[in-house]
């Protein structure tokens, strides 16, 4: 790989091509954003948001909160012909199957275009590509913040309370003599109006996109181990690249499993689009709160209301009955027990992801105890990273009142947010493990080592040995340093190796010696 990359440095740095800047942030940003609104709009148009508002501003609100935005909503409902009746209600939460969608395609496209520009990139080359997608994904972001705000405007009438003169029974069961006092009333609340709506925030959502595109090309890079990076960082390919590439792809794995579970279980059910446009928007939420759970971080969080509901079970009943206690797998398990399962997949997946990082780690001249502890440290390193990223990835945040002169009427709140202080520990040491079994299981296997690509395959500072080590694990590989071969050369079988009749002949009668002869290039006569 050194000769290789001396060899393409040879004639200087290479220039930039900005055409060919741009065409790439294009297709990138593009194709992303096109992905985004696809999952958005599907997955609302199946949760049956349409039938309430326009589609189209809240597909583009749902894209800039899939991209780290921000949205406002906001509501005035007048009733009973009273001033003051205010509805408010504040979210955060970030729908990451819209996250993922974009970030697949901006990754793939965005390292496609790397990869064609051969076996190494200058820094100046890799910084003018990220930011002219950079740049180019905020200008598109913009847009769509000023298109994602909409006013849903509601009637009585249309809610059909025209058709309820003396309150239709509904409210005979009301304590403390209220539905006394609402028949009269239900004349006003026919008249009443109700305007919903939601404002992207455009200063926030900005630069919620800028860190969303620039942290979404930072993991491609650290994830894709054949894409060429900048001589400086090319000690990522044995440092970096092989553990996170591992990790990252068994939690792409558990969202694939998230997706399967709900189609499983839409199949069953009574409204399957709702499930459907739930795991659509949703699913990555689910599977990556379940991960830090089952590696024991801790979540503090309430649930009061209708929100409670939007908690899977036993989170909503755990919240509902304590919201001063964090939240933890033995607590749950006492409320349902199959939680202990949660621990158990979770720790298989990391196992998996430290086989996998052993696979794309090479050996070089370690015995299996240090091959172990250098997969362990740098698994353990990765997952002190991400799993206090998946934590502040699925906080959740909402509240929605509605206050009367001061009396509230109707309240729900959620908050669910995890301890990434304990994510940060708990990742590292679930990493130390993982990695380190792993290491011994891939050694033992002799897979060890087997999966090693790109710079990568210089670690250690010699040819790879052990369990694994391949005829590409050495320091100098690739297609110019061809492995030896496995059996002796063979003139009867090699048509090259055979010599011309005129050098047969010089040789028959003196001509030319023995040690003149060419060696495995002579060419047939024609």
């Amino acid at each position: 790989m050194g000769a290789m990359r001396s060899a393409a440095t040879v004639g200087g740095p290479r220039r930039i091509r900005w055409g060919d800047v741009l065409l790439t942030a294009v297709a990138c940003v593009s194709w992303s954003l096109v992905g985004m609104a696809g999952v958005a709009a599907l997955g609302l148009h199946l949760l049956g948001a349409d039938a309430a508002g326009s589609l189209g501003p809240m597909t583009a609100a749902a894209v800039v909160l899939g991209a780290g935005g921000s949205v406002t909503p906001s509501g005035d409902v007048s009733a009973f012909g009273l001033e003051g009746a205010e509805a408010t209600t504040a979210i955060e939460v970030t729908p990451l199957g819209v996250s993922l969608a974009g970030a697949l395609l901006l990754a793939f496209f965005f390292l496609r275009s790397l990869r064609a520009l051969g076996v190494e990139i200058s820094p100046g080359e890799l910084a003018a590509r990220a930011g002219a997608v950079a740049a180019l994904f905020l200008a598109m972001l913009a847009g769509l913040a000023w298109a994602g705000h909409d006013v849903i405007t509601l009637d009585g009438a249309s809610l059909g309370l025209d058709q309820l003169p003396d309150g239709g029974g509904l409210t005979d069961d009301l304590p403390g003599g209220i539905g006394e006092l609402l028949p009269d009333r239900l004349g006003d609340l026919v008249e009443a109006e109700a305007a919903v709506g939601f404002t992207v925030d455009t200063g926030p959502s900005l630069l919620g996109g800028l860190v969303w595109v620039l942290g979404v090309l930072v993991v491609a890079l650290l994830f894709s181990r054949r894409t060429p990076l900048p001589a400086a960082l090319a000690f990522l390919d044995r440092v970096a690249r092989p553990a996170f590439s591992a990790l990252v792809t068994v939690l792409l794995v558990a969202v694939a499993a998230g997706l399967a579970a709900a189609a499983y279980a839409a199949i069953g059910d009574d409204h399957p689009g709702r499930i459907a446009g739930a795991a659509l928007l949703g699913a990555p939420n689910g599977v990556w709160l379940a991960v830090p759970l089952g590696l024991f971080v801790p979540w503090d969080g309430k649930a009061t209301g209708a929100l409670a509901e939007v908690l899977p079970a036993p989170l909503d009943a755990f919240f509902r009955a304590s919201a001063d206690e964090p939240a933890t797998v033995g607590r749950l398990a006492e409320l349902d027990g199959r939680v202990w399962l949660l621990v158990v997949a979770v720790a298989v997946m990391m196992l998996f992801a430290g086989v996998l990082a052993a696979a794309r780690t090479p050996v070089g001249p370690l015995s299996a105890a240090g091959f172990a502890g250098r997969c362990a440290v740098r698994l353990g390193g990765v997952g002190a990273v991400v799993v206090p990223l998946l934590v502040w990835l699925t906080a959740v945040s909402a509240n929605a009142s509605l206050s009367v002169l001061g009396f509230d009427a109707f309240g729900a709140s959620l908050s669910l947010q995890g301890q990434a202080g304990m994510g940060l520990l708990l990742g590292a040491v679930w990493g130390l493990g993982a990695g380190g079994l792993g290491a011994l299981l891939a050694y033992g296997a002799g897979a060890a080592g087997g999966r090693v690509v790109g710079g990568a395959s210089g670690a250690g500072g010699g040819a790879a040995s052990g369990p694994g080590a391949g005829p590409l694990s050495g320091d100098e590989v690739g297609p110019y340093d061809p492995a030896p071969p496995f059996r002796p050369a063979n003139p009867q079988t090699n048509p090259y190796l055979r010599l011309p009749d005129e050098v047969r002949e010089s040789s028959r009668d003196g001509s030319s010696p023995p040690d003149e002869w060419p060696q495995g290039g002579g060419g047939r006569k024609r």
